[in-house]
């Protein structure tokens, strides 16, 4: 098993990929609010779970799933 598709960002794959963005994303959001004076929207703290979940999902899909064949595109 190659744990390396956990962190290495050239191994992510889509899903991993999209959660963190999102992640950085958010934090980078959280702190112009903060930087703006204004309040929190509420629940926005559950966003950081959703990357979190998407991130597991996409990690076991890395670490479980059957890698695909690069060399078995077919162009017409």
């Amino acid at each position: 098993m190659d744990f390396s598709k956990l962190y290495r960002p050239s191994a992510l794959n889509s899903f991993q990929y999209i959660a963190v963005v999102g992640a950085i994303m958010s934090g980078a959001a959280q702190l112009i609010i903060r930087w703006l004076g204004n309040p929190q929207p509420e629940g926005y703290n559950w966003l950081y779970a959703c990357w979190l979940g998407l991130y597991i999902v996409g990690s076991l899909l890395n670490l479980f799933g059957k890698p695909h064949d690069p060399h078995h595109h077919h162009h017409h």
